[in-house]
């Protein structure tokens, strides 16, 4: 079966860039996590080598309203890029790591971003919070920010991941236990089918070997572990229950932990990869329905962004702000509280490819 592409325009927009779309970017090695606030139209820039919030960006000082609801985050492996997606905005930005935005690819109701290790592509999925979006996925150039989208077949394509070779493309469904896959060579799509009640896969992730894929169904509390060193054929290798709501999946450079947060556990679960077991459940002051990971490029720290909105965290003042907790991965133990603002989500730091 051959993948369908459409074609669809991408509005350039680059405030002080060239016509091209694109701005030189600072020269230096600084390492930033963003972790975006999808409640108050802003994302949090956090220096990791102070592990506290350098700066705020406002996205309503570029033109967007404050319902454009950030989402989620792609860092470039040097860090001179990052990307963000606007659910309700419709839009997919682009940021120097001075934060200067030079591109915007439009594309409906964005959600999980993940870059192409091989390549200047980026690929888009569709929100949770679209309840019948378009059974395609979005696939960025990111010197352009021109947008093609894929037909994966799936309704409410929501989970991404791409090989380490840029060959295939996986995408799951929010709505039914079905992956996909899409051969970028050959344009060939396959189909695999999990069994049991509706898991909601929320998110896939590929270890740094390429050789085994996870994900987390939020709705059955399973975890997944997936054969992918073969790419297209990805079987099921292991099952195991967790925590409530495995969420976001992120892998160390080693490929020896994976950490996830359980969002409706308050914890976060670390995974021994060698034994494919749980290592580690962590929970503490700070973690309030934990949702987006991210990894300081050493893998030292580990950042969990906390949407509180059950209220398990109060400041000092008495309020319940969102949260991104760190974590020393040496020790597992939360090492800082960082609160910010409203309904933080998405989290993303050089990829550890």
């Amino acid at each position: 079966m051959l993948t369908v592409m459409f074609v669809v325009p991408a509005l350039l927009l680059s405030a002080c860039a060239s016509s091209s779309g694109s701005v030189e970017a600072s020269s230096d090695d600084r390492e930033f996590v963003y972790v975006t606030n999808q409640g108050d139209a802003s994302v949090n820039v956090i220096d990791v080598s102070t592990n506290t919030v350098s700066e705020v960006v406002d996205l309503k000082e570029f033109g967007f309203d404050a319902g454009a609801k950030p989402h989620h985050i792609a860092v470039e492996p040097d860090g001179a890029h990052w990307y963000v997606s606007l659910i309700s905005a419709g839009r997919v930005l682009k940021f120097t790591r001075d934060n200067e935005l030079v591109g915007q690819a439009e594309f409906l109701v964005p959600g999980l971003l993940e870059l192409d290790p091989s390549s200047n592509l980026l690929y888009v999925g569709r929100s949770m919070a679209a309840v019948n979006p378009p059974q395609r996925i979005g696939q960025v150039d990111t010197n352009t920010m021109e947008v093609e989208e894929l037909e994966v077949f799936i309704p409410r394509p929501h989970a991404l991941a791409v090989a380490p070779n840029g060959r295939f493309v996986y995408s799951a469904s929010l709505a039914e236990n079905r992956v996909t896959v899409i051969d970028m060579e050959t344009g060939d799509t396959q189909f695999h089918d999990l069994e049991g009640p509706t898991h909601t896969l929320v998110d896939l992730q590929i270890a740094p070997d390429g050789k085994t894929m996870v994900a987390g169904g939020q709705l059955t509390a399973q975890f997944f572990f997936f054969d992918a060193e073969d790419q297209a054929g990805i079987p099921i290798q292991k099952t195991m229950e967790v925590d409530a709501a495995p969420w976001h999946p992120v892998f160390n450079r080693e490929g020896t932990r994976a950490y996830f947060a359980n969002k409706m556990a308050d914890k976060v679960t670390v995974l021994n990869m060698e034994t494919r077991e749980v290592e580690a459940v962590i929970e503490g002051n700070g973690l309030a329905q934990p949702h987006g990971t991210a990894l300081s490029s050493d893998g030292r720290y580990l950042y969990v962004s906390n949407q509180n909105m059950n209220m398990a965290y109060s400041a000092a003042d008495g309020s319940n702000p969102g949260t991104v907790v760190v974590i020393d991965t040496e020790s597992a133990e939360i090492v800082k509280v960082i609160e910010v603002g409203t309904l933080p989500s998405g989290a993303g730091g050089r990829p550890t490819w």
